[in-house]
């Protein structure tokens, strides 16, 4: 499928839905100056295209149940596909590792885990490591509070025009 080419409204969209995922169609449609089907053409496209992938509520756990966040540096034993692959497919099965990416140079990924405490998540690590899933190092990062939470892409980063250089 070729790129989709994005205009201000189609921006403008994004932008609006990543703020605020909830909002219905009219009050979208208002919100970025469109009438209500256009709006509603524009999305179903954005959504057929990929680029809208899903629709998400963010959930405050510390109202909801005591947790513990924890990065996890990771180095494979070798580096074969069959490893990277073994090992994709056992932390798919963990629901408690929450997001997971491949990383060049140094470590081989980095994971996001997020469970009911250390002694959960130490059990989860003796678990993947007595699954032979080519796991031979990991380094744990324990998140002491959150900082900044980018929940929000930075669209207007992202898509404005290049500098021209002098």
């Amino acid at each position: 499928m070729s790129p989709i080419k994005l205009d201000e409204r189609d921006i403008k969209i994004l932008a609006t839905l990543s703020r605020e995922g909830r909002l219905s169609k009219s009050e979208l449609a208002k919100r970025v100056n469109l009438s209500a089907t256009p709006c509603w053409e524009r999305l179903r496209r954005l959504e057929k295209a990929g680029i809208i992938s899903g629709y998400h509520a963010e959930i405050e756990l510390r109202q909801i149940a005591p947790h513990v966040s924890v990065f996890v540096m990771a180095e494979l034993e070798n580096h074969r596909a069959s490893t990277f692959q073994a090992f994709e497919r056992a932390i798919d099965s963990y629901p408690e590792i929450t997001a997971c990416w491949a990383l060049g140079g140094g470590f081989d990924y980095l994971l996001q885990v997020v469970t009911r405490d250390i002694d959960s998540y130490q059990r989860l690590i003796d678990d993947l490591l007595q699954r032979r899933a080519g796991l031979a190092r990991y380094f744990t990062y324990i998140v002491t509070k959150p900082v900044k939470q980018a929940a929000l892409p930075p669209l207007d980063v992202l898509l404005a025009a290049p500098p021209k250089r002098k």
